[in-house]
């Protein structure tokens, strides 16, 4: 009897053991999931509703549906900051920059608003700036006054393709790339920001619009090496 019930225990503690296991290993992947916005309708993204400024356009494009910015007046706009919280993270979009487009143009701001919902000064952007009509891009982070500008014009690309940009942190250093080229790189403290909004097409307070189509955001809350960077697509 005394056998049988010291084998019962063990088992139980083994299966106690693998529970606790299994749910730290549950959670541990659970938190470092990507959220990931496919730009295939303007009412919402990421299950998150969207308020609609101007006539962005849902259109067809070689890698699927993508939502086009005239780079006049269009720009979506929603209530959450997808990297809120999050010490090291990797920001990734799949765009495509169109020619005629102003010189300094913002396609995605992450903006930390306060607990009355005013904007806070810590953001994080993605820009473009045009230079001998070519493109180069511009990352940008800003927490508790420490700024890290990433920005090489010395690198530029040709208008009207598409491209995979990517702002990786990993707690120490910054770094951008276009597709899996390094472009920049930068250290700084930065902290995670809090809750927030987004807008895409303009920065958050309606400058700087973007002229061009985005396809598909992916955040990360841990920095990706580029071998783990977002693919492509297949073409269609």
């Amino acid at each position: 009897m005394s056998r049988v019930f010291r084998i019962s225990h063990i088992a139980i503690r083994s299966t106690v053991l693998c529970t606790l296991v299994f749910c730290a290993a549950t959670l541990s992947a659970q938190k470092d999931a990507a959220t990931v916005w496919r730009f295939d309708r303007i009412d919402s993204l990421g299950g998150h509703p969207t308020t609609v400024l101007g006539h962005p356009q849902v259109i067809d494009s070689a890698y699927g549906k993508a939502v086009q910015f005239n780079g006049v007046d269009d720009a979506l706009f929603l209530g959450a900051h997808p990297l809120a919280h999050d010490a090291t993270w990797t920001w990734e979009v799949i765009f495509r920059p169109d020619a005629d487009g102003a010189a300094a143009q913002r396609f995605f701001h992450l903006q930390e608003v306060d607990a009355n919902g005013a904007d806070t000064k810590n953001h994080m952007t993605m820009e473009i700036r045009i230079v001998d009509g070519q493109w180069c891009l511009d990352s940008f982070a800003v927490s508790n006054g420490v700024r890290m500008p990433l920005l090489n014009c010395k690198l530029t690309h040709p208008l009207g393709q598409w491209y995979r940009v990517t702002f990786v942190y990993d707690g120490k250093e910054g770094r951008n790339y276009v597709d899996n080229e390094l472009e920049g790189s930068g250290e700084a403290q930065l902290a995670p920001q809090g809750d927030g909004r987004t807008s895409i097409g303009t920065r958050i307070n309606k400058t700087y619009y973007f002229k061009g189509a985005v396809l598909t955001a992916r955040f990360t809350p841990r920095a990706l090496p580029p071998d783990e960077f977002l693919k492509f697509p297949p073409k269609r």
